[in-house]
């Protein structure tokens, strides 16, 4: 992002300084639309369906077009140059500029248009929700309809939940905007895509979305099966693997203290391999249309390097390696170096101050010189600084590691790099006895809702009670208190009781590691109120009590009767305990005879 930088003469008023900043937001305006409307003058490139004898083909300016593809941030010139020929986006931030790249490599874009998550408060049975969302994607698909570099439009990401993927209401909203987007764009097809094909998810969209043309599956452990299983569960409209890569956290065995166990980046390699071949490429010409790897880059979930083709500094890995031989028919000239193993002398669970040690094997297809690093963070899902770190040498491969004194959950990771731009990796995890340390300090003010960039500290996952009945609207533009937007809250039983808890991790209800440090908060914030006057909410923080290995270390929590005006309420935290917060903010209401709405604004910690 550019950052275009006015300074106002002292002497200069304050209507001079507005003219010139509103003329210089029309001049970047003006330039993004011109970018736009040059690439729209040269036409959509039409992209339709062809089904064959044996299956399902996509055309694309009269030619067989089979997608060879990744999603994620990394350099598309080396997508292109490495044999790509496409990358697919899961909204639509910055998509002027990824359109024009692309066009210009010679990529094509699967262009998301991000639909809203029933499980983080979408309610697909609220019509205005609905028709709003619709309404956004409508301008979405006017906008960049005639775009040549457009291939697909990708309705939603794992829009319908971690369950059967049968609710009816959700994949009718996909379907009317399907229908939408084929009336005013008959040049690109559509895709919808889901969180693997467990459940009713084949045979809702087959049933409920005629409009919908492919199916996107998201799969990773699960990938080389899908051919089999997504026939039995009867689809019969093609598909696109729309992620895949290693194996997820969630699909492996854990150590006995919740850890999760990591592949090396070569161990992960074969599995992009092993996918594609089976999953993909057995299928080109018959269902399948190509696929997108996961990720083009680097990406912090689970662990640094869980799903990432390269590491923060650019390093390509193993994986990359693979797909350019699998899209291009050759490897490239200079190859990722290799970890054949990585063994741990004696358990992983140790004493505090205890010395690790681990030996490792380790290669390089070129016999390029090879560099070793590594270090000790925590093992939890936020970057932080590494508790020790240093170098080992590739003639012993050999490393020793002080651990810490405090207790808890450490992961050693190991970078091998060929000096080639090349690299490999592995991590191991381990656990030191004892009691665990504060959590990471937050940096205050820290700013659980308000206008602008989600913040990724809280997470609002921890839905309670009666989770049906419970819809929370994170963009209302109903009287906001400030800004553009407020959180609106609807629970919609007048009996029972429901609820919303921010957490850290996500979905973690004391069974993980996590929170953060808020000591030198004074106070907790908030400006609520109510949709008629009357409403009855409980507020707070600090849900997990000592019976959870990993528990809040302060409570506090007001009950409050909401007016129709905006009102601030305050949390007193001096003389609190606050150096592991993992529950940063709830509401609960219980049943008041009727639906209870209300509105919540700027919440933070100072």
């Amino acid at each position: 992002m550019s950052i275009v930088r006015v300074e106002v003469e002292p002497r200069a008023t304050r209507c001079q300084a507005g003219i010139v900043g509103v003329a210089m937001r029309l001049l970047v305006h003006l330039g993004a639309c011109c970018a736009l409307w040059g690439a729209q003058a040269r036409g959509p490139v039409a992209v339709r369906l062809q089904q064959t004898d044996g299956g399902w083909q996509l055309i694309r300016d009269g030619k067989p077009y089979f997608v060879k593809g990744a999603g994620g941030s990394a350099s598309k010139r080396l997508l292109a140059e490495y044999g790509g020929n496409s990358f697919r986006t899961w909204g639509t931030d910055g998509l002027d500029e990824q359109l024009e790249e692309a066009q210009r490599l010679g990529l094509t874009v699967t262009v998301g248009i991000w639909l809203g998550h029933e499980q983080h408060g979408f309610d697909y049975t609220n019509a205005e929700h609905v028709a709003r969302q619709q309404e956004e994607a409508r301008e979405v698909i006017l906008r960049y309809k005639d775009h040549p570099a457009l291939l697909i439009w990708g309705l939603g990401n794992e829009m319908e939940g971690p369950g059967k993927g049968d609710n009816a209401a959700i994949w009718s909203a996909v379907n009317n905007i399907a229908s939408m987007a084929k009336k005013l764009d008959p040049n690109h097809p559509t895709m919808t895509v889901v969180a693997e094909i467990a459940g009713d998810r084949v045979k809702s969209i087959h049933r409920l979305c005629p409009d919908v043309d492919i199916v996107g599956i998201n799969s990773y452990a699960g990938l080389s099966s899908i051919p089999k299983r997504y026939r039995d569960a009867g689809g019969t409209k093609p598909y696109i693997i729309t992620e895949f890569g290693p194996p997820g956290a969630w699909e492996i065995p854990l150590h006995s203290w919740g850890a999760a166990p990591e592949l090396s980046s070569t161990a992960k390699a074969e599995w992009y391999r092993k996918g594609y071949l089976e999953a993909v490429e057995a299928e080109k010409g018959r269902l399948c249309l190509g696929s997108y790897a996961f990720t083009w880059g680097s990406k912090h979930e689970t662990t640094f390097t869980w799903f990432g083709m390269f590491l923060r500094d650019g390093t390509r890995l193993g994986a990359v390696d693979v797909m350019a031989e699998l899209w291009s028919g050759k490897p490239p000239a200079n190859r990722c170096p290799r970890i054949e193993s990585v063994k741990l002398a004696g358990s992983n669970e140790v004493e505090p101050r205890d010395t690790v040690r681990c030996s490792l094997k380790v290669s390089d297809p070129e016999n390029d010189a090879l560099r070793i690093k590594w270090a000790l963070h925590r093992d939890v899902e936020k970057p932080g600084v590494a508790v020790a770190e240093g170098e080992a040498q590739p003639d012993d491969a050999r490393i020793e590691v002080a651990m810490p004194k405090d207790g808890g959950t450490y992961r050693l990771y190991i970078y091998v790099y060929d000096g080639k731009g090349g690299g490999a990796t592995a991590s191991v995890a381990l656990r030191v006895k004892g009691p665990e340390p504060a959590a990471p300090a937050a940096r205050l003010p820290l700013v659980l809702y308000a206008d602008g960039p989600p913040v990724a500290a809280y997470t609002p996952s921890g839905w309670m009670g009666n989770v049906g009945a419970i819809s929370m609207d994170q963009r209302c533009r109903t009287l906001p208190h400030t800004g553009q937007t407020c959180l609106k809250v609807d629970y919609r039983l007048g009996v029972a009781w429901g609820g919303v808890a921010w957490q850290d991790p996500v979905n973690d209800w004391g069974d993980k590691p996590g929170g953060w440090n808020l000591t030198g908060a004074r106070v907790l914030s908030f400006w609520a109120r109510g949709e008629t006057g009357g409403e009855k909410v409980k507020f707070g923080f600090g849900l997990l009590g000592l019976d959870k290995p990993f528990h809040d270390t302060a409570q506090a929590a007001i009950e409050a009767t909401l007016t129709k005006e905006w009102k601030s309420y305050t949390l007193d935290l001096n003389g609190k305990d606050l150096r592991r917060i993992k529950t940063g903010f709830f509401w609960t209401v219980a049943g008041q005879g009727k639906p209870v709405t209300f509105y919540l604004d700027d919440i933070r910690y100072e």
